[in-house]
C-alpha cells in the first residue's frame, strides 16, 4: 500500500484532506454542493476474464464504470475508494497493472484514489466507490422526463456487445476501455438543462424503461444509432456502452454534437403506462442485461 500511496498523491481540488495511509480518508466538501456517491462491482467471469482482459484494462474499466454514473448526473468526480479481492489468476504483476490502469484514468479525470482494501479470494472481484459533486440541487436525475420531451442518446450503441462477441478491432477496445462522458454530463446540466439523464450500462431497451418508470411516462423511439458492424439487437439490448441517455424539453437547444461526439434524437416522451417503450409503434421488450434474470 505504501508504494501505491506514493503513486497516487492527492488532488487539492478534490477536497481530500487525508488519503491513503490512515484508518480513514478525510474529505471536506463545499457547503454549496451536493455529493454524488456510487458503487460498482467488477467480477471475474461476469465482467471480465483473466485470459482476455489485462489487469490494466480491468483497472481502467472499474473506474470508468463508476465515473459514468457521475457523468449521468452532471457531476464532477472528487475521489474513489477501491477494494480488490485478487483471485488465483491475479498475480502481483496483474495487481500492479490493475492499479496502473485505474490511476491512468484517475489522472485523466482528476479523480483522487483515497483508499480501499486488498485481499486474496477464489475469484477476482473489485468493488469501487466513486464520489462526485454537483452544485446544490442541480443534479440530473432519472425522474424528470415529461410528456413532450425529446429523447437523445450520445455516440453509437452496440459497440461493446460487438466487441465482446468478436474480440477484435475498435469494438473490442470500446468494450475494454469505455469513455465516461463527464464533460457531456456537465454540459447537459449547465447548458441544455436536460430534464432527465442516465448512462446506458445495461442496454438501451432496459435503461430507457428504467428512466420511464422513474418519471412515470412512456417512450416512443424510432432508431438506435449503431456502432459500425453492430446489429440492431446489439444496439438496443447490448450493455456496457456507457453513453448518456437523456431527455430535454421542447424549447431546449440540443446541438447535433458535443466536442465531436454525436448527440442523436431518437424519440419522444409521452403519457402512457409508466415504463413502456415503443420502437416504430411496437412494444419494445426490455432485454438488456439483468444480473438476476440473465444466466
Amino acid at each position: 500500500m505504501e508504494s501505491l500511496r506514493r503513486k497516487t498523491g492527492m488532488l487539492r481540488a478534490s477536497g481530500l484532506r487525508l488519503g491513503i495511509g490512515d484508518d480513514c480518508a478525510i474529505f471536506r466538501p463545499s457547503a454549496r454542493e451536493d455529493l454524488l456517491l456510487t458503487t460498482d462491482l467488477l467480477i471475474e467471469n461476469v465482467h471480465f476474464e483473466h485470459h482476455t482482459h489485462t489487469g490494466r484494462d480491468v483497472g481502467y474499466k472499474a473506474l470508468a464504470r463508476g465515473l459514468s454514473d457521475i457523468a449521468a448526473m452532471g457531476g464532477a468526480p472528487r475521489f474513489c475508494l477501491v477494494s480488490l479481492a485478487a483471485g488465483a489468476g491475479a498475480s502481483e504483476r496483474w495487481i500492479r497493472a490493475f492499479f496502473a490502469g485505474l490511476l491512468e484514468l484517475a489522472k485523466q479525470t482528476r479523480t483522487a484514489l483515497a483508499g480501499g482494501d486488498m485481499a486474496r479470494a477464489k475469484q477476482t472481484t473489485c468493488d469501487i466507490v466513486v464520489c462526485g459533486a454537483v452544485p446544490r440541487g442541480r443534479a440530473l436525475r432519472r425522474d424528470g422526463a415529461r410528456p413532450g420531451d425529446s429523447i437523445y442518446v450520445s455516440g453509437l450503441l452496440g459497440g461493446s456487445a460487438l466487441g465482446l462477441e468478436t474480440r477484435r478491432g475498435l469494438a473490442w477496445r470500446r468494450h475494454k476501455r469505455p469513455e465516461p462522458r463527464l464533460r457531456l454530463g456537465i454540459f447537459l446540466r449547465e447548458r441544455v438543462r436536460a430534464s432527465a439523464s442516465m448512462d446506458v450500462s445495461d442496454g438501451l431497451s432496459l435503461d430507457l424503461r428504467r428512466l420511464c418508470l422513474a418519471s412515470g411516462v412512456s417512450a416512443h423511439i424510432e432508431a438506435a444509432p449503431r456502432f459500425p458492424g453492430a446489429s440492431l439487437e446489439q444496439a438496443l439490448h447490448g450493455g456496457e456502452d456507457y453513453e448518456l441517455l437523456f431527455t430535454a424539453p421542447p424549447r431546449a437547444s440540443v446541438p447535433s454534437q458535443f466536442r465531436g461526439l454525436a448527440l442523436h434524437r431518437i424519440g419522444i416522451i409521452r403519457k402512457g403506462r409508466p415504463g413502456s417503450v415503443f420502437l416504430n409503434g411496437r412494444r419494445l421488450p426490455a432485454l438488456g442485461y439483468d444480473h438476476f434474470r440473465n444466466p
